[in-house]
């Protein structure tokens, strides 16, 4: 959020399980609140067609369907990358 807040444009590519992360139950961590907080304030999350697929799971508003070119173009459009596993 604070890259956001500096005036950075920031983009999130979900890969794997990522593909799942509105489901997410925490107690100490209301994700799905916090994701819609980061898509609000600008940022913007992309989710891998391939692995919505595999998991069963469809495009949402929130994280929409995309594809292997999209992320391609992510990187090569980006400053700086940073992944997680």
């Amino acid at each position: 959020m604070k890259a956001i807040e500096s005036k950075h444009s920031v983009r999130v590519f979900l890969l794997g399980k990522g593909v799942e992360c509105e489901e997410v139950d925490d107690d100490k961590f209301n994700v799905k609140h916090m994701m819609n907080e980061f898509v609000d304030k600008g940022g913007t999350i992309l989710a891998c067609g391939t692995c919505l697929k595999i998991r069963k799971r469809g495009s949402t508003e929130l994280c929409p369907i995309s594809t292997m070119q999209d992320m391609a173009d992510l990187t090569v459009d980006s400053d700086r990358v940073l992944t997680f596993g």
